[in-house]
């Protein structure tokens, strides 16, 4: 089976099996969705979501919280992964969205890539899943599910996995793929044991030595 035919095979089980494919995270605009990613780093959408809506209700816009003060917000997600460094990223983020960007999220990689707290990741995450854009955010699932499945080889960083696979998924795919490979590694192709009897992407893929891929 060549790269080609592995990628059109998976893309279109999950087509046909996962029609609809979103974000796990809650929120309800730009800015919300960009707060959340960035306190989803290291830490599972569940607690990001817990821990959000007191968030967004003190500080709902960008204006307010860049008002608030590094502990103010600590006192609302310190039960994150490294609450103190997420505190003042936000607030920093928050302080230039109001000072360069009009308190408005940017609509482009490069330039929300200047923010506190937001890299690479982040920034595609916010470009695919608010304007649609063919922006691939590599976490560490789809890292780890892309090798494994085969649609990426010897892929040593998240760069090279993106580069990867945006050669061969459709650009208008792209968005949706990247929650269709994040999904499947939360929750079907997990790190340390794969649920390989209920996975519908089987026959297709390189790790299962047992599958016709093999």
């Amino acid at each position: 089976m060549t790269t080609k035919q592995r990628f059109e095979s998976v893309l279109d089980w999950f087509a046909v099996n996962m029609p609809i494919a979103e974000s796990e995270l809650h929120y309800a605009n730009p800015f919300q969705l960009l707060v959340a990613v960035v306190l989803s780093a290291q830490c599972t959408d569940k607690r990001v979501n817990m821990v959000t809506p007191a968030l967004f209700a003190a500080y709902p816009t960008a204006e307010a919280l860049s008002k608030a003060s590094v502990q103010e917000v600590l006192e609302y997600i310190h039960s994150v992964s490294y609450p103190n460094a997420k505190a003042a990223h936000l607030v920093s983020m928050a302080q230039r969205l109001v000072a360069v960007y009009g308190g408005q999220v940017p609509d482009n990689i490069d330039d929300l890539q200047t923010l506190p707290g937001v890299g690479r990741k982040t920034a595609n995450v916010v470009c695919a899943v608010i304007w649609n854009q063919p922006t691939m955010a590599v976490d560490t699932h789809i890292f780890r599910v892309s090798e494994r499945i085969g649609l990426t080889t010897n892929s040593k960083n998240p760069l090279q996995t993106e580069k990867q696979l945006v050669k061969y998924i459709p650009q208008d795919l792209i968005p949706k793929a990247h929650h269709w490979l994040l999904l499947h590694g939360r929750y079907i192709c997990q790190a340390r044991k794969p649920k390989c009897e209920s996975c519908g992407i089987q026959p297709y893929c390189r790790y299962n030595k047992t599958s016709a891929a093999s």
